[in-house]
């Protein structure tokens, strides 16, 4: 693995690299959930890039991790903030060419509204786990409970090894988002009719915030091939709670993808 920091326009960005660099392999770009960071994907990155023999970049978000702080509170567009604005940013900065996008939760999301609103030179697929496109009740109610926690269990000290001087930026920019009232109109199904790359949607049979809802409406609304899965005992970390299954279809897909005309 090697570490870097991106100097981007709203401050420096942490990120990790595994594998082939851009300029010499497709290029795997990892989007987090939104408690996430580098160090939560754990080696998944890296087991992904071996098996396909591309690279994989890493990187947290403004508000995670070690990149620089957010402002707070996160306004309702903030995932198409990371997705039109900062993301082209990073990709430039990093010298990304041929790649796809793997996203998770937020993350899945943002690489929606990026792929159908801002899409890069060079892309070629984009696989998504446990994704929204828009509000369920389930989602709104799994993350006010989730507010609870922090305030009455360990959950901040465990979050806190991960983000640090980060913790109130990832936590409630992320938790004071989705439960406030004007969330409840967040909807990305416009994005997808603008999607013509391969998509690869996976969706958890246990996930506590969200359901089978949102990958049929990405089945429904793609402009191009979607191929969809539900995990079996599974909740909303299919990475984690399934990985041999995911690293195996992941690689499947990212091995099919068509080369650029």
């Amino acid at each position: 693995m090697n570490t870097r920091t991106y100097q981007l326009a709203c401050g420096p960005v942490e990120a990790a690299w595994h594998g082939p660099s851009p300029a010499t392999a497709p290029t795997l770009v990892f989007l987090h959930e939104g408690l996430g960071s580098v160090a939560m994907w754990r080696d998944f990155p890296a087991r992904l890039a071996q098996a396909t023999g591309w690279g994989a970049l890493v990187y947290s978000r403004y508000g995670y991790g070690g990149s620089a702080p957010c402002a707070l509170p996160r306004p309702v567009r903030y995932m198409h903030d990371e997705a039109l604005q900062v993301l082209p940013e990073l990709m430039a900065a990093a010298g990304i060419r041929e790649h796809a996008l793997v996203g998770h939760s937020d993350g899945g999301s943002i690489a929606l509204i990026h792929a159908g609103g801002a899409p890069q030179q060079g892309l070629r697929g984009v696989a998504v786990m446990a994704p929204h496109v828009f509000i369920e009740d389930i989602s709104v109610a799994s993350i006010a409970k989730a507010g609870e926690q922090f305030r009455t269990t360990d959950l901040a000290e465990r979050l806190r090894r991960y983000h640090g001087g980060n913790l109130d930026c990832a936590f409630w920019g992320w938790q004071q988002a989705w439960v406030s009232p004007a969330f409840r109109d967040w909807n990305i199904e416009s994005y997808l009719a603008a999607i013509a790359v391969p998509l690869l949607a996976l969706q958890g049979a246990e996930d506590e915030y969200g359901t089978m809802l949102q990958v049929a409406a990405i089945v429904a609304g793609a402009g191009g091939p979607v191929e969809a899965a539900k995990l079996a005992a599974c909740g909303h970390s299919p990475q984690r709670d399934r990985p041999e299954e995911v690293l195996h279809r992941l690689t499947r897909f990212i091995a099919a993808l068509p080369p650029i005309r």
